[in-house]
């Protein structure tokens, strides 16, 4: 499997790449992290963080790593079945003890 992985971050900067060419002011990303080391997602949360330092790029991410998307988000939702449950800045529902539970489906 970690053979593969350079191919799949060169892929996903390379589509990265040609999303930014049209000056864009939103991205959505789906699962960044899905499948990959963790040294490389911190990497792909990393340019996220920049781009949206630098170029003003605002992105919408679709994570299922509780951990790295709060790390990184300024506000974060929370679903269950496709239906908000939590909401917040992330500083905020990364303090939350239940948090868990509602990822784990048991609230």
């Amino acid at each position: 499997m970690f053979e593969q992985q350079p191919f799949e971050l060169i892929d996903l900067l390379s589509a990265a790449r040609r999303a930014l060419m049209t000056r864009p002011t939103l991205v959505l990303l789906d699962e960044p992290s899905m499948g990959l080391a963790p040294i490389i997602v911190q990497e792909i949360f990393e340019i996220v963080a920049q781009l949206n330092r630098e170029a003003q790029v605002s992105f919408l991410i679709a994570e299922q790593n509780i951990n790295v998307a709060l790390k990184y988000a300024s506000q974060a939702y929370v679903l269950d079945t496709g239906r908000v449950v939590l909401s917040g800045s992330a500083e905020t529902l990364r303090t939350r003890d239940d948090l868990h539970d509602f990822y784990l489906g048991k609230h």
